[in-house]
Order: structure tokens, then sequence, then C-alpha cells
């Protein structure tokens, strides 16, 4: 049976991810829209670069049109975030995308947005899975193609311009004119190019561009922006002097930076520069909002700005809802993704890179001079963070360990207290904390570890490692 993770359904192409299942998801949508009394509203559906997505969206359209549901079909390869934006600015009942964002090149799926614009939350994700549970084949139908466009049941729209004017309204284009930038850009062959690029031109960068070209296999590597996928980058921004890199997923809504030093910037980095300078330098306040797996830096910074850093459990829609009941100037993730008050309910990587161009330009310093003057502040805190695939065996024994059982390994440093909010988090208290979780994208148990020292956190990564033997 088809089931949602923290970033939607992603499966693998020709397993689970067919024509079948992809109509099955959409006619249980139908269903609930259906059951809501929201049907007459229509929905937008827009897809990535990855094989079958634009037939999948098509797929999609001709079950909607089937039950005459109107299907706003994204006609070319558009950021996840584009899709998100116009679910909120034309006040859609939902939206969906077909991507799997960051995942391997053989993954793809289907990401359900609602109201507002934002990711569909546990309860109604849970729906649409007991709608499906309890549908057929012999339930789904759908309307040819060309026919459903001809009665209006299928539209054709790309609504690009609507997004990007939304974004350089919200950016000062002026600051970034005047300071004349050298960018470069690799959209690890995803979708971003477009949008950034125009964003940037329009502000008078220089750019320069790597992995532009339409490729399903990205590449033959992760479409995720992190330190391994971004050498390349680097040797770009070092070859050509340049002020930043900027790098995002195979959908956009994740970032990657590459600083002026060519060093690599963790998404941990880029969430505490962000929220440093929309507080310190453009005076907004509130506090800020991250995932369990997040840096407890922004705890540190919040602290000294008199705000308050609030802690939610993996997935974007926990981010974006405790922003909401709180007012947070940003919330994000240490897995690149993050937003920003008064802009979408979820992440998006072309907005964030738009932010960082215009600190930058507004400050008059390079990203290594601000973080310099951050770690002044609040000193240096060091993550590790490890993967590990497992068997069905191996995940009911560590979660029989970890969340029944309540046990953890012995640790070198004092324990303050144990969270089971989403795994098990052990912190220190000496300001440090490690967890245990399994993914929700992807078949992996990950340990995150932040600690004062490198040293102390690969030792307290390994004491767990071996505890739960992972290796």
């Amino acid at each position: 049976m088809i089931k949602f993770g923290t970033g939607g359904w992603r499966a693998i192409i020709g397993d689970e991810f067919t024509k079948a299942n992809i109509q099955l998801l959409v006619k249980a949508l139908c269903v609930k829209m259906k059951r809501e009394g929201v049907a007459d509203k229509g929905v937008v559906i827009g897809y990535d670069r990855r094989f079958l997505a634009k037939e999948a969206m098509q797929w999609a359209g001709q079950v909607l049109a089937a039950e005459g549901i109107v299907a706003r079909l994204v006609n070319k390869s558009s950021p996840t975030p584009l899709v998100m934006f116009y679910v909120m600015k034309h006040e859609l009942p939902y939206g969906m995308m077909v991507t799997a964002s960051h995942n391997p090149s053989l993954y793809n799926g289907i990401k359900v947005f609602t109201a507002g614009g934002r990711d569909a939350e546990e309860s109604q994700t849970k729906e649409i899975e007991e709608i499906m549970a309890s549908l057929s084949s012999e339930d789904v139908k759908e309307m040819n193609y060309d026919d459903a466009k001809a009665a209006g049941l299928i539209q054709e729209v790309y609504p690009l311009n609507e997004y990007l004017d939304n974004i350089i309204a919200a950016v000062d284009m002026d600051a970034i004119r005047n300071a004349h930038l050298r960018i470069c850009l690799d959209p690890l062959y995803g979708v971003s190019e477009p949008s950034l690029k125009t964003i940037l031109l329009t502000a008078r960068c220089e750019v320069d561009t790597i992995h532009a070209n339409h490729d399903t296999l990205f590449g033959r590597k992760l479409p995720a922006p992190n330190a391994d996928t971004l050498r390349p980058l680097q040797n770009m921004v070092q070859d050509t002097g340049s002020d930043l890199g900027i790098a995002t997923d195979g959908d956009a809504d994740r970032l990657g930076i590459i600083d002026d030093t060519g060093r690599f910037l963790h998404p941990n980095d880029i969430l505490v520069l962000l929220y440093y300078y929309l507080v310190k330098y453009k005076g907004w306040k509130g506090p800020v909002v991250r995932n369990i797996c997040t840096t407890h830096t922004l705890d540190k910074l919040a602290e000294k700005f008199g705000e308050k850093c609030y802690e939610v459990p993996v997935g974007f829609k926990h981010i974006s809802a405790k922003m909401d009941e709180v007012d947070a100037v940003i919330g994000g993730e240490s897995s690149g993704g993050l937003t920003v008050r008064g802009h979408i309910k979820g992440k998006d990587g072309v907005y964030a890179a738009s932010l960082l161009v215009e600190m930058v330009a507004v400050t008059g310093k390079k990203l290594s001079e601000i973080y310099h003057d951050i770690e002044e502040e609040c000193g240096s805190i060091f993550m590790e963070e490890r993967d590990y695939r497992f068997t069905q065996e191996k995940k009911e024994e560590v979660l029989n360990t970890l969340m029944v059982e309540k046990k953890v390994p012995e640790m070198p440093f004092e324990v303050d207290h144990v969270s089971y909010m989403d795994g098990c988090k052990v912190y220190f208290k000496n300001g440090g904390w490690v967890v245990a979780r399994f993914s929700g994208t992807e078949p992996l148990i990950r340990i995150f570890c932040e600690m004062p020292t490198a040293e102390e956190a690969k030792k307290v990564s390994e004491l767990y490692e071996e505890f739960l033997d992972l290796k």
C-alpha cells in the first residue's frame, strides 16, 4: 500500500511508482475533495525533471478530469515552491508536485499540498492512504487528455512570472544591483536555473552556471546539495573569484552554498546566517523554529536577541505549523530546507538563495566574514552526521532498544535529559546532543551529533554506532 513519509510519497520507478498507483492516489484525493465540498475549486500540479515526471502529472490530470475536477497543469518543469506559491495565491484547497526531491534518480514521487500552500499534515495524508486502501483499480477512471483540455478540465499554465515577481518584490534588488556581485550556480541538473538566473541577472549580477542541462540521472550523482556533490561548484567559485556559489536540489526546495573562500556551508550555517541577518540587519523581531536534527547555535543566537528557539519533529509541516503558531522569523532543517515569515509555508531554495545574495550586498561583507562575526558572538560547535542502511529485522531491533526499552549507550558526558519526540535524542549538560532516528524519506537510520569539539562529536557518534551495532 502507498505510504506517505515526511516529504510525501516516494518510490522506485517501475516498482511502486507506476501509472496505476499514481492514479489510485489521485482518485483518493478526488474522493477526499468531494467529501470536503471543495472539488469545484480544482487542483494545480507541477513536475520536475525526473524520469516520467511529466507523464505522471498528465496521468494525474486525466483522473481529475474524469471526476469533473479542474486540473491546472504546470506545462514546464518547475520548482516545488512555485507550485506551493500558486496554491497559496490562488486559494486552492490542494496542489501536487511530481518529484522525489533529493532522492536518487531511480526514485520518483508525489508531494501533496493543502490550503495556504503548505505540506499536507499527517492527518491529511493518512486519510488519503485510508481512502486508497478502500479503492480498487476498477474505481479509477481517466479522461482522454485532449478531450479534457477541450472541455476546460485540464488547463495548462506556467505561473513562473508571478512566482518570481513575488520574490523580487521581497528582496532588496537595488542593493544587489549596486554590489556588482559574481555568482556561480549549480542546479544539479534540476529545475532552479531559470528562476535563479532570472532574479540574479535582473539584479545585474554576473552569473556562471554548471550542470544546467536536463539529465534524468543527475550526472549519476545524488541531486542533493551536500559537501560531496558540490565539489565542482567549490572549484568554480575559487577559480572565478566569485562572491558565492548557489546550489539547489532536484526540485529546488533545498539549498547548498559555497562561500567566498570556497568552503561548503552546512545548511545549519545557512539558517544561522539568515536568522542573524534578518534580525540584526533588517530589524525583524521574533523566534526561530528548527527540527530536532538542526544546530543549537540557533538557540544561542535567539537567546542573544531576547528571543526563543522552538524545537519540532522532522518534517517541514511541523516547522511551518510552529512558525504560524509563534510568528517565527525563520524556520528550517539541517537537510537544507527553510522558509521565512511572509513567504510560502514550505521550503524555498530560490527565495533563500536570493536573501543570501541580498545579505552580502546589504552588509558589504563576505559570507565568511559574517559567519566569523556570529562565531565571535556564539562560539563554535561541530556536527557529525552518519547514515546506515538496515534490514527490517534490524529496524525492529533498533526501535525496540531505543523506543521500547529506552536504552542509550553509556556516555562520557553528563546527560541532562532524553527526548522521544522523534527518535531518541540525548541532551548533554555541556550543550551538546545526539539523536538517532529513522529517515522518513529513505531506508536509512540517521545519527546526528553536535558537540563543542569535532573530536567529541565523532566520539559520541561512534559510541551510538557501536551500541546499536550499525556497522
